[in-house]
């Protein structure tokens, strides 16, 4: 009886030992099989976890990154792509905007410009000297000055927008019935007699039938 007792303890020492080597051989294969897989597809390997998927990304500045640097909305971004002023910027395996340090400083020229009220064709002239340091500057003065003419021009316009208006508004000296309203009277008078003793037209910006953004 003794004996068989010792038998059963040794046979399931030995089908324990048999099963741990058997588990070992099992991960040895399993981590060939993903040494072979990295090497061959390591961007499947690594895009294939949606951790690291971030950080691959990583390595680039997306989109919206780029907007909230710059304080431009994404859909302005690409419009600058698509018109050339912004450099089409690399993409990842997934497709995604992958841009750099220089889209950043570029955009934000851009953006200073428009906050200048300036174009897009001059902000692309202002570009292409930019992108060329070498060049003489004297068109980007020549620029300039043209822009200050158009600016005052602007100025001029809205001064005489707001004679105007201090005009209607002296129309109207006290509350009442809108139909004796002076305002809406003179407004009625001139628009049925067809004069104009106004510039036409909304003043939007220093140079109106340009393109702009």
């Amino acid at each position: 009886m003794r004996m068989a007792v010792v038998r059963a303890m040794a046979v399931a020492m030995i089908m324990t030992v048999i099963m741990a080597l058997v588990m070992a051989m099992l991960v040895r294969v399993r981590c060939a099989w993903w040494r072979h897989l990295r090497i061959r597809n390591p961007v499947a390997t690594i895009e294939s976890n949606p951790l690291n998927r971030v950080r691959v990304m990583s390595h680039g500045i997306t989109i919206g990154d780029l907007a909230r640097r710059t304080q431009c909305q994404a859909e302005t971004i690409r419009y600058y792509e698509r018109e050339g002023l912004l450099p089409a910027p690399a993409r990842s395996q997934g497709n995604y905007r992958q841009y750099e340090t220089r889209h950043v400083e570029r955009l934000s020229f851009i953006r200073h410009c428009r906050s200048l009220d300036m174009t897009l064709d001059e902000i692309r002239a202002l570009l292409d000297f930019r992108d060329a340091p070498t060049r003489d500057c004297a068109d980007v003065s020549a620029l300039l000055d043209e822009h200050v003419r158009h600016v005052a021009d602007r100025i001029a316009q809205l001064r005489r927008l707001e004679r105007q208006l201090k005009h209607l508004r002296g129309l109207c000296a006290s509350p009442g019935q809108a139909e004796r309203c002076g305002i809406l009277n003179e407004m009625s008078r001139v628009a049925k007699s067809g004069t104009k003793s106004a510039p036409a037209g909304h003043v939007h910006g220093s140079h109106n039938g340009r393109t702009r953004a």
